[in-house]
This record gives C-alpha cells, structure tokens and sequence, in this order.
C-alpha cells in the first residue's frame, strides 16, 4: 500500500528539550565503550542474542520495518535474517533527502542504494507499505518507552504517521537511563529488546 512521505512539517520538527544534546553525546560514548571492550564477535553473538529475543513477540503476518546499523548500535542483521527466514514480510527505511523517509519493502538479496548518511537503503521504484511494527534504532531509552535517538525525528514522524504500528526499541542494555528528556510530541515505544531482557512498557 503506498503511504504519503514523512516529511518535516508537524511537531517533530520542533527544537527538542534543551536537554537531549548533552544526553546523546554521553550515550554515544557509553555505546562506543562498550562496543570497543566486546570486540566484533562477541557483539554478533549478543545480537543473535538479542534477536531471539524479540522474535517470539512479532507475528507472522506482520509487515516489519527494520534498518541497517550504522557506527556501534547493536546489529539487528541476526534479526532481519530470523525473519527472513520464516517468510516475513520486511521493509527499510529510504530518505529522499535529510528530512523525508518512506517505507519500502526490501528482503535480502533485493538491490539497495547508497542514502543521506552514508545509509544503505531499498531503490526508489520498491514499494512503499505501511508496517505493522517498526524496529527502531535508539541512543537511549528508558523503562517508561521513552527513547532518544540521534536528533533528525525521522522515526518521531514515523510513529505519528503510523500511530497503529507497534513500535519496538532495539539497543545494548548500557544505554538505558532513569528518564529520557520528554518533549510534547514525543511517542512512547511499546517494548525494548536489549542483549540482557525484553522489557514491556507499561499502558500509558
């Protein structure tokens, strides 16, 4: 099904709380850290970990939006491979500029293209869906679902435009806090996927 762009405009445009900056810059180390002291294989194996993790808790029939890692996240590529495996339907990301994301559907093995950012993603002629859950890189999270991320608002405009997707953090466990800064326009994820627990939000 085709879906309108994500553009700039609304509430995720917004400044975000004056706090936020000075919190990604700490969460960006502590993530670096932790990656440098694991070292690449046994970051793979805590992201098979952490894929297992939350594949029991994503249906069959769901269409699932994931992404590329960028830098040191936790790899969702042991995921995307479960998935694929089973017969999920799957999609990525694609910008058409630094403030513009669609959904495109995507399987391994399909072409992608080099994005803004440096980022791997489908081609312009792949169809956009609507997914029915949305697999998110975070910087931060916390226990009450909220979530920073590197500052752009592409996936804040994402869950506005998708307010039906089930929206699930994907992270080390190191780069939980008490509190995320919250500003108004701020959606809540549903759930946490981490190489240590799967972490259920409470209902809002």
């Amino acid at each position: 099904m085709a879906v309108p762009p994500l553009t700039p405009t609304g509430p995720g445009a917004l400044p975000g709380h004056p706090d936020k900056p000075a919190l990604r810059e700490m969460l960006r180390a502590r993530r670096a850290a932790l990656f440098e002291g694991l070292g690449e294989q046994s970051a793979l194996r805590e992201a098979e970990a952490t894929a297992d993790r939350l594949l029991p808790h994503i249906p069959p029939q769901a269409i699932v939006a994931l992404y590329f890692k960028i830098q040191d996240e936790i790899d969702p590529q042991p995921l995307i491979e479960r998935l694929h495996a089973r017969g999920q339907r799957l999609a990525l990301p694609h910008l058409t500029d630094r403030t513009t994301m669609y959904f495109r559907a995507w399987a391994p093995g399909d072409p992608l293209q080099r994005a803004v950012f440096k980022l791997r993603q489908p081609l312009a002629t792949a169809a956009e869906v609507a997914p029915d859950i949305i697999v998110t890189p975070l910087l931060g999270f916390d226990r009450q679902g909220g979530r920073i991320g590197q500052g752009a608002s592409h996936y804040d405009r994402a869950f506005s435009r998708f307010p039906g997707a089930r929206r699930l953090g994907y992270a080390w466990s190191v780069q939980e806090v008490e509190a995320v800064p919250h500003d108004p326009w701020d959606i809540p994820l549903h759930a946490i996927a981490t190489e240590r627990e799967w972490i259920v939000v409470p209902a809002q």
